[in-house]
Order: structure tokens, then sequence, then C-alpha cells
């Protein structure tokens, strides 16, 4: 059977109603659309192993928030996109007391441009951990927050789950974001999309290049994964290209040949690269600072 890769939960549940031809529901998966701050939500929750099997994904929950307004450069789509990333955020994190310390990190090469988002995204956010620890007269309002930018293997000598690991060990954070670059089957989800998961990630997956897990099993607290998808697999597109040009059934060597190992990235990679970095963060910083505005966060970083 051809196999479309995604790293997006609602997309696996879309390709398993195309290849099971059913519009019943998937015992083990609710999934449902909304929308917040004028962006689409896409809800999947995956209750047990049942539907963990049928999408390939773990038990947990999946938040799926459309940016394409962003992409479109459309009014208001820089504000309302970092608010609607932000009131998801707080709705995985509403177990986690006020002033309970946080450790973001960021997975990825800085180096390549479509795996710089979890990096790029540490830029954009506040850290406060030694300003409440050193001035808490002044910052004590705040959370104490902490961020590591990772980086890969072929430049640090140590895995990203590792480096991570020994930091969350010193530093005892009661919850971890992770920050990663994703694959998408689509390239109209590429650049455009933001998931978030209480399921943890697994760094490289996105390129094929799987590592050693950040999630609650590993670390003893809450992970909460945020994913970008920057690349299409080549096969998966070749698939999508296929049937587009009325092929519904391509020849297997289109998934499994020369394209298997080729990835695609928009040509603009560079500007969409630092626009949803610097959601990603701001929505971040939103969601972990409550009492701070997007003006705030703005003036403090610049």
């Amino acid at each position: 059977m051809l196999t479309r890769r995604t790293d997006l939960a609602d997309e696996a549940h879309a390709l398993w109603r195309e290849s099971s031809g059913s519009t019943t529901a998937l015992q083990g998966v609710v999934a449902r659309d909304e929308v917040r701050e004028g962006c689409g939500v896409t809800r999947v929750d995956i209750l047990d192993e049942t539907g963990a099997r049928a999408l390939g994904k773990p038990v947990g929950h999946y938040v799926t928030i459309n940016l394409t307004d962003l992409k479109n450069r459309a009014d208001g789509a820089f504000s309302r996109s970092i608010q609607a990333v932000a009131g998801e955020l707080r709705a995985l994190l509403k177990e986690l007391p006020p002033n309970a310390p946080v450790l973001v990190v960021g997975l990825g090469n800085r180096a390549i441009t479509p795996d710089a988002v979890g990096p790029a995204a540490t830029d954009h956010t506040l850290v406060t951990r030694h300003l409440v620890e050193q001035l808490p007269e002044h910052f004590g309002h705040l959370r104490p927050v902490a961020a590591l930018a990772t980086g890969v293997l072929g430049t640090t000598g140590m895995e990203s789950g590792e480096l991570a690991q020994a930091v969350s060990q010193r530093l005892r954070p009661a919850a971890i974001l992770a920050v990663d670059a994703l694959a998408s089957r689509s390239l109209e989800r590429v650049c455009t999309t933001v998931q978030l998961s209480d399921t943890g990630i697994v760094p490289g997956s996105g390129v094929g290049n799987h590592r050693q897990a950040l999630n609650q099993q590993t670390f003893g607290v809450p992970v909460i994964a945020v994913g970008v998808p920057t690349v299409v697999d080549g096969g998966t597109l070749a698939l999508d290209l296929l049937a587009e040009a009325g092929e519904p059934h391509p020849d297997p060597a289109a998934l499994h040949g020369a394209g298997a190992d080729v990835v695609v990235t928009p040509r603009d990679i560079d500007q969409r690269v630092q626009d949803l970095s610097k959601v990603v963060g701001y929505a971040i910083d939103l969601a972990l600072q409550p009492t701070l505005t997007l003006e705030d966060v703005e003036m403090l970083l610049s």
C-alpha cells in the first residue's frame, strides 16, 4: 500500500479516510474543526491504542492551526496568528501553576533554513529565569523561563535529546516546550500550519532522521510539542501531482524511487521561517506570561 508521509495528525486522519474510503468515525479518534482569532483550528484527540495504530501517532491531543492568512499578508494576520497559537498553548498548559518554571527547547539546525524554526523561535522567547532569581522585586510576577537551542549531532557531537535532558535535570522545569520542523503531505500546508500536541516530539522526524524522543516518559514532566511543517517528502509530492494530473493510482515507484530521499521546500522559505519563528516565539511568551501583552513582548525583545 502507498503511504504518504506526514507528521500532522489531522493529515494522518484525512489519509486514513481516503485509504479506507470511509466517512464513518474512526474508533479511538475524535476530530473536530473550530475557529480561533479568525484562524481555522482542527483538533484530533487520539483516545486509545486503536486510534494510535490507525494514525501512527501516540495517544494524546493534537491541535492544528491554519495560518494561511499570515502567508497571504492579510490584515492583522500577524497578531491574530500569535493570539491563536498562544490561546491553544494556554489550554494545553492549563494545569501548570502560574509560577512554575518552563524550559523552551528549540530543535534543529540553524544552518539549514527549513530546519531552523526551532532555534529561531528561541531567539524570540522571553527568557526570565535569571531575572526572577536575581531581581525578584522587579520581575517576581513573571514565570521563570529558560531557552535552549540544542543544535544537531553533526555540529555539537551530542544528541539533541541528551543535551535537553541534561539541562532539564539541572533546571528541573515543571514543563518543557519543544519546537521543531515537521513534514507535511501537501505543499499547501507547508509553512501555513502550526501543530501543538501534548505527546512530545522526536527530533529530526521532519526529515526522517529520528532521534531520542522528548516526551513525558523520558523527561518526567509534560512535554508540549510545537511543530511547523517546512518540507514535503518528494515521493509524497509526486503522488499528489500525479493524482492532480488524473492518475489516481500511480506507480509505486513515485513514492519509493529516486524521490524517496528528496524533500521539497518553498522558494521563499527564508522569509516564511522568519515569520513563523517569530509567531511561535511570541505565542510562547504570551502563553507563559499571561500578564503581558503582545506590545509588551515586542518592547522587551526589541
